[in-house]
Parts: C-alpha cells; sequence; structure tokens
C-alpha cells in the first residue's frame, strides 16, 4: 500500500499564494461555467458524468473550449475527472474515455443565490474597477468608479450606471438587507413608533415593509435626490405615498440638520458608507435630532459578530468595493469601531441582538442625557 505524501508546509504555502496569482483567471472560468451552462450539464448528467464531446454538444460550446474549461476546472474544485471504469484519473490522465462530474462546490456556484448575487456583482459592478484600488489606497477617493464615469461616489452615480451594473449593485444591497428585515421589524414595532425616520432609506424597501406591517406608522425617508426618485417609484407601486414621504439631502455636508420629532430612527446598511469621521458626525446630527423617548436603530454586518469564516470571508471581500468604487474611506466595520463612534457621538447603545437574517446585528440606542426610561 502506497503511504501519503508527507505533509509540505512550503509547498502548500506555495499553491495558496499561486491560487491567489490566479485568482481573477480562476473566478472568470467559474463565471462562464455557470454561464454557459456547462455547470448544469454536469449537474443533470449526475454521477455518470459528461466527457468533453458529450459537453460541448450540450451547451453549444466548440470541443476546444469545453476541454479548456473543463481541464482548468480541476484546479479550483468546481469538477473532477475519472476514466471509464470509474477511477479517478485527476492525478494520471487517460484521455479516452475521460468523464467530468461537477463537485459540491460546483453545485454551490450554480445553484446557490448568495453566490451568484456575490459573483455578479464583483464581475459587473468590480471587477475593472479593481485595478485601481491602489491610486484608491492612496487618494482615499473611489479611483475605480472612473471605469463608469465622474462621480465622487457611486450614490451619486447609480441612477446613470449601466443597466445590468444597476441591477447587480441593487441585487446585492437587497440580498443582505432582505434577510434580515422580516426578523428586525417586529423588534422595532414591540414599541410601535408612530412615526419612524429611515436615514439612507435607499429604494424604500424597509419603509414599505414597515407600513405593511403597521398601518398606523408613517415613514420620512432621508436620502439623496436620485435615490429618492427610485424611492417614489417603488412607494407609489405600493399605494403608500402619503404614507411614505422623502426629505433630499447631502449626508457628507454635515451642517444640514436632520429632521426632528420622530419616534424611531433608522439606518440600515448605511454607516459602512461613510468614514468613521463622518460617521460620528452623522450620528451626531442624529443625536441632536432625537427626542428624549426616541430610539435609534442601526442594522448592519458586523465581521467580528459573525458565527463562520464564509461570512467573515464576504464582508472582508466586500471592504474593498467601498475602498475603490464606492467612496474612498469607508469599509465593513466591526461592531467595536460602530460602539466607539456611537460613543463619541453622545449615544449609548441600550441593547444589541446578533445574527439576524444572513449576517446582521441590530443595535439600539439612546441619548446619553436621555431618561432611560420607555422609549416609543
Amino acid at each position: 500500500m502506497k503511504n501519503d505524501p508527507a505533509p509540505n508546509p512550503t509547498l502548500d504555502a506555495m499553491l495558496a499564494a499561486q491560487r491567489i496569482a490566479f485568482a481573477p483567471v480562476m473566478f472568470q472560468v467559474a463565471r462562464v461555467m455557470r454561464n454557459r451552462g456547462v455547470l448544469r450539464a454536469l449537474q443533470r448528467a449526475g454521477k455518470g458524468g459528461r466527457t468533453p464531446a458529450e459537453v460541448a454538444q450540450d451547451t453549444g460550446l466548440s470541443a476546444y473550449a469545453a476541454k479548456t474549461l473543463l481541464e482548468a476546472s480541476l484546479s479550483f474544485g468546481l469538477v473532477e475527472r475519472t476514466g471509464a471504469g470509474g477511477a479517478n484519473v485527476q492525478a494520471e490522465p487517460r484521455e479516452r474515455g475521460e468523464r467530468y462530474t461537477i463537485t459540491r462546490v460546483g453545485l454551490i456556484v450554480e445553484n446557490d443565490r448568495m453566490t451568484r448575487i456575490n459573483m455578479d456583482f464583483i464581475h459587473d459592478v468590480c471587477y475593472e474597477g479593481m485595478r485601481f484600488l491602489d491610486e484608491a489606497i492612496e487618494g482615499g477617493k473611489p479611483a475605480g468608479l472612473k471605469v463608469f464615469g465622474e462621480w465622487p461616489t457611486v450614490y451619486e452615480a447609480l441612477p446613470a450606471l449601466p443597466p445590468k451594473v444597476r441591477e447587480s449593485w441593487f441585487a446585492f444591497d437587497h440580498l443582505y438587507s432582505d434577510s434580515a428585515f422580516p426578523e428586525a421589524l417586529p423588534i422595532v414595532f414591540e414599541r410601535r413608533p408612530r412615526t419612524l425616520l429611515d436615514i439612507g432609506g435607499n429604494t424604500g424597501r424597509w419603509a414599505i415593509q414597515c407600513c405593511t406591517h403597521d398601518p398606523d406608522v408613517r415613514v420620512t425617508l432621508l436620502d439623496l435626490p436620485g435615490q429618492l426618485e427610485d424611492a417614489r417609484a417603488n412607494v407609489e407601486q405600493h399605494g403608500l405615498l402619503g404614507r411614505i414621504m422623502g426629505t433630499p439631502i447631502d449626508f457628507l455636508d454635515h451642517g444640514q440638520a436632520f429632521p426632528t420629532g420622530f419616534d424611531a430612527i433608522w439606518m440600515s446598511q448605511f454607516l459602512v458608507c461613510f468614514s468613521e469621521p463622518d460617521i460620528v458626525q452623522i450620528l451626531r446630527r442624529a443625536a441632536s435630532a432625537m427626542g428624549d423617548e426616541t430610539v435609534l436603530w442601526i442594522l448592519d454586518t458586523f465581521w467580528d459578530r459573525q458565527t463562520n469564516e464564509v461570512a467573515v470571508h464576504c464582508l472582508h471581500g466586500s471592504s474593498l468595493y467601498f475602498t475603490c468604487l464606492a467612496n474612498g474611506n469607508s469599509r465593513m466595520y466591526s461592531a467595536a469601531d460602530i460602539r466607539r463612534c456611537v460613543d463619541e457621538a453622545g449615544l449609548v447603545v441600550e441593547a444589541e441582538i446578533d445574527h439576524l437574517g444572513l449576517a446582521h446585528t441590530l443595535l439600539r440606542c439612546r441619548r446619553r442625557d436621555a431618561p432611560a426610561g420607555k422609549r416609543a
């Protein structure tokens, strides 16, 4: 019986380094395997697999293209190769009768919604612009955004981005927030707020769900004019124009005060869009708008509150999008970072609820100088 080779940490590290070096290439291989139906064909074939010629016939690819994609996919675990007799021949190829089967990784790339949305976001929104990461790091500006045009941040650019880019951007944004909203709603509305200020209301999805959840609440969206136009179309479609209103604002103009008189203030996946100094200023403006019984809710994805490496990896990967394309100076923060900003802004975190949806934490805050009694 042949002994397994002894562990070789240097060789393992070298392999990991080469996977980094070729990662952009292999990403595109995986994307083409998915989009051109190769993974789907292998999934349908089951354990029997398909030959390269059969894959070419199934997908309309040339024999060369099918074989090249299949062979490349061996190196990062999308597929496995077996011989005519079923023996694994990845190490010792036998051309005659070779068959390819899909792996568990391949099945996830083909079928998992989160993986599909993440890949589309990286390809459509980030891929070209990430070439300018070094420039973004050096200058503190979203240098990669230039591949789409000249804007100070992606948020002003959103209304003018190409349709496929917008589609992938919003799919990515909504994937995570939509998973947490159903769990957050009963927590927020346990206190039955009659008025709610949605800061960074985006397309109005949270506001619409609030009004569906509670027929008596009224919501004001606070956001850039372009986002409010998108939100208005969604609100009108749901017949809620009388209960959801919009107020335009430039969040980076810290001289603009937030409107007052609300029972609750809501920020969802919002603070990650700003640098830490700007976060403190935004939270101070929120504190100034809060009454003694106003509750501030912060819903966000903190990388130090995750239960597995998958979530942490996704958040760290997403962080560089903010650096290179979104604004040049924010990132996916830890809960410790945001708690520090909350404290500096004169607010207190009263409660923390982790593990909402895919990866969210909900913070309930009050003004430090407000009574600690019952709030709206």
